[in-house]
């Protein structure tokens, strides 16, 4: 008798296959299919040889080879794509089936696909997985939200192949209702933005600024690994740096600046945007790639635009120390950002989101694994409600123990002319923060000025508005308030 698969999954690129393995790997029968069947055959007879992984060359053979009730993972392109393979295998699914997207779907997609799957009797499940290549084939981080009955289905799975932290629990938990896990997958992208930005301006300091070689950065970022900055995307960074081609040359010296992006980042400022949340330095990071990738416009205007003449006089030493508080500091701004953009989201959507969960799932596997998430995790299991990770007296002192050191950073970055779009946001961002009075009063002073928009006073009741004949003959007529 032919052995039933326990889960199938669509798509065989690197996230797909390795994935794959690694439910084969836990003791799961894993039943695949590609469009292009040509992979199935590749993938079974070589990566997944002699393994309980069984390929389909259609999607009834797929579905006809699952036990009940049928659980499919989709790895495929986000976008019009998965609409298409919900369209094609929903007519060989039964009432409790489960389709489980786990691609970088936007999640206002995720919601409306959902809804449509529900109405048919099945159960709908959007997943971030992060982790990468490494991280799908020895255990990523999982975000699933979705259809809740179908949590006690795919949970044995999912929590036997995610990461898991050292004490052994899962970096994988249930995130909330419909959109809630690709929501979570989506700021945990744009912190990553916020994270790889971050370093590398802390890198182009250290090498222009400080004239370091890539030998003896990687030396320091080795050594930031074992302290407060101990992270994955620090660890991979020393590793880059010190990697050379079979000549001799630095790899990274060789790759040309233009960076790319799928989407993720953008989705994040956007959503941040919609819901009046100052998300600046996720914001810097997504258009420095943006400014990355105008190359041939760079190259021209390095030939016209005029930089200061200055450069480094000083002890290199000191500037290291700084750009290492810079960096934490800029860092905890970074994740604070994010979580405050997740915290509203979730009152518009009316999500109960688990922010210390969120914190343990990113733990292990992902590309923002970090020793600092267990002290946000710690912070919001202290207090559910916390509007802001800066004010928790962990970070509270952190940041006050890195800002003089900051501060010197952005200046010294100024004034040898050195971009720090990310570093500079996040300096902006605290002072903003921890400012009692903005000049906002003169900004809606011109608002009312040249609009009629009105303005509330520090006299006056909250929610009252006043308008100003500013010009004598402007009349009192105000337009009415609004905020968008």
């Amino acid at each position: 008798m032919k052995k039933e698969a326990d889960i199938g999954v669509v798509g065989l690129a690197v996230m797909g296959e390795n994935l794959i393995l690694n439910m084969a790997s836990k003791g799961f029968t894993v039943a695949c299919f590609n469009r292009t069947t040509s992979k199935v055959d590749s993938f079974v007879e070589g990566r997944a040889a002699g393994q309980a992984i069984i390929g389909c060359h259609s999607v009834e053979e797929l579905i006809g080879a699952l036990k009940r009730p049928r659980k499919i993972m989709c790895m495929i392109k986000a976008g019009s794509a998965v609409d298409s393979l919900i369209a094609l295998i929903l007519p060989y699914l039964d009432e409790g089936d489960i389709i489980i997207d786990g691609g970088n779907s936007h999640y206002p997609d995720t919601i409306r696909r959902a809804r449509e799957v529900e109405a048919k009797g099945l159960l709908y499940v959007g997943t971030g997985v992060s982790g990468g290549e490494e991280g799908a084939l020895l255990g990523p981080s999982i975000m699933p939200g979705g259809s809740g009955a179908a949590w006690e289905e795919i949970r044995p799975i999912f929590q036997k192949i995610c990461a898991h932290t050292e004490d052994g629990a899962p970096c994988c938990d249930w995130v909330g209702p419909s959109g809630s896990g690709h929501f979570v997958k989506m700021v945990h992208n744009g912190i990553e933005y916020g994270d790889m930005q971050l370093i590398c301006e802390t890198y182009q300091i250290m090498k222009d600024g400080l004239g370091l070689s890539n030998d003896e950065m990687s030396e320091i970022f080795s050594r930031w690994n074992k302290g407060p900055l101990d992270s994955y995307l620090i660890e991979i960074t020393e590793h880059i740096l010190r990697h050379k081609e079979e000549d001799g040359q630095s790899t990274l010296d060789l790759i040309l600046d233009t960076a790319g992006q799928k989407g993720t980042g953008k989705w994040t400022v956007s959503s941040a945007l919609d819901v009046g949340q100052p998300l600046t330095l996720i914001g810097e990071a997504v258009f420095s790639r943006c400014l990355s990738a105008i190359k041939d416009e760079r190259l021209a205007a390095s030939k016209l635009l005029d930089g200061p003449a200055n450069t480094f006089e000083g002890e290199r030493s000191v500037v290291i120390d700084d750009l290492e508080q810079a960096l934490y500091a800029a860092k905890i701004v970074s994740y604070a950002q994010g979580y405050q953009l997740m915290r509203e989201v979730a009152a518009e959507q009316g999500w109960k989101l688990n922010y210390g969960g969120i914190a343990l799932m990113w733990r292990g596997g992902c590309i923002i694994r970090s020793a600092f998430l267990g002290k946000i995790k710690d912070a919001f299991d202290a207090d559910p409600e916390l509007v802001n990770l800066m004010l928790v007296p962990f970070f509270r002192q952190a940041l006050h123990k890195a800002q003089d050191g900051w501060r010197r950073m952005v200046g010294l970055a100024a004034n040898l002319g050195i971009p720090v779009p990310a570093i500079s946001a996040a300096l902006s961002y605290y002072d903003g923060y921890r400012t009692a009075r903005l000049p906002a009063n003169l900004l809606q002073a011109q608002r009312d000025y040249f609009g009629a928009h009105t303005y509330e006073r520090i006299d006056g009741a909250k929610g009252q508005f006043f308008h100003t004949n500013w010009t004598g003959h402007g009349g009192s007529t105000a337009s009415t308030s609004y905020d968008v």
